[in-house]
């Protein structure tokens, strides 16, 4: 559940980028859940065709999803359908972390995938025609179609573009599923699916057209064009009707190529899954060592997963593990014992099969040991040494502890330990019992430990109170910049303080997507 700090820094995010305006209807929407056209009319008191205006524009950069769900009309009447409009929250803050995205497909595929991946970046949805047009005028008129194309078939067969899902999918009525309930549907097996997430599930293509390009599309009938070809020359006799073919076939190419109903879009869950890859890789360099995070690397990079918070681990056999091993950096002077012992360190569990071993490794863990090192971190800097080593304890035992057991332990005075207690209860930190006994001349006995998940709300709550802070400074910032025109030392000043901030949101960021995306 996202928290309110959450909700403004997403509205602040759709305000900068698309306007006031837009921000309304996108508040309207994430506030109040999903909305039928009329009725983020009347919510947000603006004319038809502005919110009309608004939709389309927060569709066309993913941030607002369609469905359709059945009605009923009348007393006892027939069904009919109606179109509902949900924000989508995780597209619209990835839009602060659309030069990661780039980054990575700088590293991984060159500038010009990156170059491509901006178009969509800026412009949400686009179709390849488009795509063209717009490399063809940065270019200069230079750009060739054929390189487009085969750079824009890179991104689709890495996956870091997808076909856009359907616009308006229905969902049908399951039986004993109240058709008037918008909030929740039980599944088979006791699973309880919000209707937005059935929405989402229901608008998703199958992979195989997901994630195949135009030139997939293209290579039958590029088949049949050569078969035609050299049929033709064997055939003298046919050639006319074998050339009428051929050229049916090459303008049924030229279609495909300019196909106008297919748009594309930049696949999030694959740059999510990319940068939880590198903070879990990041984390076992730290703990382990260069050749752990090589390993570590060469595991996840064998895994199959889309979906960054599915990816909770990952299994590889010892080959595939030691081909990949030897394929990267640094790698290729590792042995087979040297990078066993490196799976016992990362803890990893065998499974044996009928093709042989499986390691597995649990990415949880590594995402919760990050998540940890956060808190404590913030722990230290707001609280201080002593606070930090209580809490670090608490984390570490996972239960309720006594606070003389807490006192013993840390080396501190009961006094100072109840006093730093109550602290970070009051704060929220931790979650105090107590107990009634009549043991040792004692009635009561407090017992202290971290709530988890609690904690961690509150947590990514504050950091995004944090964010919204710094967004609207730079801001601020950027505004004073352009009326410093004249003040060369202080427009360089400002230069300087926005950067900073740029780059501290972006550190930001990346512990926000510990707690809400990884």
């Amino acid at each position: 559940m996202v928290g309110q700090q959450g909700i403004r820094y997403t509205i602040s995010l759709i305000a900068t980028h698309f306007g006031d305006v837009v921000a309304k209807v996108c508040e309207c929407l994430i506030r109040r859940g999903p909305l039928c056209f009329m009725e983020v009319v009347r919510f947000t008191e603006l004319h038809q065709g502005q919110v009309k205006d608004c939709l389309l524009v927060l569709i066309q950069h993913n941030c607002v999803q369609a469905f359709s769900i059945p009605k009923t009309v009348g007393m006892g009447g027939a069904t009919k359908p109606v179109t509902l409009y949900m924000a989508i929250f995780d597209n619209i803050i990835h839009r602060m972390r659309f030069s990661k995205f780039l980054l990575i497909v700088k590293e991984h595929l060159g500038n010009q995938c990156a170059e491509l991946l901006e178009g969509f970046l800026q412009h949400g949805r686009l179709t390849f025609e488009l795509l063209y047009d717009r490399a063809s005028g940065l270019s200069g008129g230079k750009a060739k179609r054929d390189d487009v194309l085969a750079t824009f078939n890179k991104l689709v067969h890495a996956h870091y573009l997808e076909r856009c899902p359907k616009g308006d999918p229905f969902l049908e009525p399951k039986a004993n599923d109240e058709v008037s309930s918008v909030r929740k549907r039980t599944r088979s097996g006791g699973e309880t699916w919000t209707i937005e997430r059935e929405a989402i599930i229901a608008a998703a293509p199958l992979d195989a057209d997901r994630f195949s390009g135009i030139l997939d599309l293209m290579m039958d009938t590029e088949a049949d064009i050569k078969h035609i070809k050299n049929d033709s020359s064997l055939e003298v006799s046919a050639g006319n009707k074998r050339k009428h073919e051929v050229l049916e076939a090459e303008e049924e190419i030229q279609n495909t190529i300019n196909t106008i109903d297919v748009l594309w879009r930049a696949n999030y869950e694959k740059f999510v899954q990319c940068l939880k890859k590198k903070t879990c890789v990041a984390n076992v360099r730290s703990r382990f060592g260069l050749d752990a995070a090589i390993v570590l690397e060469a595991m996840i990079g064998s895994s199959d997963h889309q979906n960054a918070r599915t990816m909770n681990s990952v299994s590889s056999s010892m080959s595939s593990i030691i081909e990949s091993v030897r394929g990267k950096p640094g790698g290729i002077s590792m042995t087979l014992e040297h990078v066993r012992t490196i799976l016992e360190q990362l803890g990893c569990q065998v499974c044996t099969e009928e093709t042989g071993a499986l390691y597995t490794v649990g990415l949880k863990d590594i995402i919760e040991n990050c998540q940890n090192d956060e808190v404590e971190s913030l722990v230290f800097k707001k609280y201080g040494k002593e606070s930090y080593r209580i809490f670090r304890l608490l984390i570490k035992m996972g239960r309720l502890v006594p606070m003389d057991q807490i006192s013993d332990k840390t080396f501190l005075e009961k006094k100072e330990a109840q006093k730093i207690l109550c602290k970070l209860w009051k704060d929220d930190y931790l979650d105090m019992e107590k107990v009634n006994l009549n043991v040792g001349g004692r009635s009561e006995v407090f017992l202290w430990k971290v709530n988890r998940k609690v904690l961690w709300e509150l947590v990514l709550n504050d950091m995004f109170h944090t964010a919204l802070n710094i967004s609207q400074k730079i801001a601020q910032v950027a505004e004073e910049f352009l009326l410093s025109n004249t003040d060369v030392q202080k427009a360089e000043r400002l230069r300087r303080a926005r950067l900073i901030l740029e780059s501290s949101l972006l550190k930001l960021d990346d512990a926000i997507m510990l707690f809400h995306d990884f």
